[in-house]
């Protein structure tokens, strides 16, 4: 997967945290995991978005059954990251 370098500011205390909780991974690859994630939700946010304009809102059992699969995804993604496991297409 081709990378661009690219210049962002971040406040000195979040980097600091950041860099301790990336250090063995790296920064890139912490910021590329957290953007990807952050990609993700709000494409998820436009999908429900979407479907309540088409569909009504979301009832709160809908609401709940979404969030615990979210939940299990999150689980899952945190499984294959502390065994070393990168999803399809993760920068390495």
């Amino acid at each position: 997967m081709a990378t661009k370098k690219v210049t962002v500011t971040i406040p000195e205390e979040l980097l600091e945290e950041i860099r301790t909780e990336a250090a063995e991974r790296g920064l890139s690859a912490y910021v590329a995991e957290a953007l990807r994630y952050k990609r993700d939700r709000d494409r998820l946010l436009e999908l429900v978005n979407w479907l309540e304009e088409e569909y009504g809102p979301v009832t709160d059992d809908e609401r709940a059954a979404a969030i615990e699969e979210l939940d299990d995804l999150d689980a899952e993604h945190e499984r294959r990251r502390s065994q070393g496991q990168r999803d399809p297409g993760e920068a390495a």
